[in-house]
């Protein structure tokens, strides 16, 4: 699988990655053998980068992925958790002594004395744009807690703020084809920066599998079911905010593009190959509950490159099925 330099880390990693929200909590029991065996499938098939938080699962995520770490000491693979979701989201949460502790609790989760990457775990604005915090995470750098940091955003505009910091190594965000509007500043921006791009939510939460239909049901414990109205958390990360059946419509003539395309891939892996063929993307973070999945999910590192017809399709769905409500929600 191609290697991309995942910004200001420096670190070489697959362009398909591996997100580890499920593994942890809010898309239906997965056991521990389960989740085992979808970072060794991931592992096997070329995939050096794992995402996860302290909040997935209470910890239970970076647990898992921790004990995986440990048993694959020279692979060279990079792990990156998010924290502060662990307190209220509101400014006064983001200080240092609780950066503090909640890093040396993932360090203890992860098995490590340095963490490869922490990213604050969508903050409000305010934290993002405050000289302050930029302040503590590079003393955590010089010290050796961390080795690099970066944020996970909700908004374009968090996004460039973070951009502009000089020692951001990466940001994280939602992209997809139902969600292009990185696109137009974010991507060049940190392109130009020199900052790395992780894509997440590339299946807007499995819609662009075209395995959904108006009668899917989820559990009671999938944020698919309980999240759809932004009640627990930004909707955006629940199908991507976009409405669920104008979702399930838009992801039908999705699958029809990639059949008329003539694509050797399954909707979900030309969804992902569409992220991560976009300038300035480093790596694309594809959850996965099951060992198919995980290696169907790292198979779309493979895809070669995407047909203009097929590009411009997706965009044409886009602008007709999904734009306006995605923008105006967001």
């Amino acid at each position: 699988m191609e290697k991309r330099t995942l910004g200001r880390t420096g670190r070489e990693v697959s362009v398909v990655g591996l997100g580890t929200w499920q593994l942890g909590a809010d898309w239906g029991e997965v056991s521990e053998a389960d989740a085992r065996a979808v970072l060794e499938a991931s592992a096997e098939a070329g995939v050096t980068f794992y995402d996860t938080a302290d909040v997935y699962g209470d910890g239970r995520s970076e647990q898992v992925v921790g004990r995986f770490l440990a048993d694959h000491p020279d692979a060279g693979f990079t792990v990156a958790t998010k924290m502060g979701r662990r307190a209220e989201q509101v400014p006064s949460s983001y200080v240092e002594p609780h950066f503090r502790e909640w890093l040396d609790r993932s360090r203890r989760n992860l098995g490590v004395d340095t963490i490869d990457l922490v990213q604050l775990h969508c903050p409000p604005s305010e934290v993002i744009d405050d000289d302050a915090t930029y302040d503590v995470l590079d003393r955590l750098v010089d010290e050796g807690v961390i080795a690099a940091y970066g944020v996970s955003v909700e908004t374009c505009e968090q996004a460039l703020s973070a951009i502009a910091r000089p020692h951001l190594a990466s940001v994280q965000i939602i992209l997809n084809a139902f969600r292009m509007k990185p696109l137009d500043e974010v991507l060049p921006a940190a392109a130009a920066a020199g900052v790395g791009i992780i894509a997440r939510v590339p299946l807007a939460s499995g819609l662009l599998s075209g395995k959904y239909d108006l009668d899917t049901t989820f559990a009671s414990d999938d944020h698919r079911t309980y999240n759809r109205d932004g009640s627990a958390f930004d909707v955006g990360e629940t199908f991507s905010g976009v409405d669920y059946a104008t979702g399930v419509a838009a992801a039908q003539e999705f699958s029809a593009l990639v059949a008329d395309s003539g694509l050797d891939a399954t909707p979900a892996q030309a969804a992902i190959a569409w992220i991560w063929q976009q300038p300035g993307v480093s790596t694309v973070i594809p959850g996965a509950r099951n060992v198919d999945q995980a290696t169907a999910n790292a198979a779309a590192g493979l895809v070669g490159d995407l047909p203009a017809s097929f590009v411009d399709g997706v965009r044409d769905l886009y602008d007709r099925q999904v734009r306006e409500q995605v923008h105006g929600r967001w």
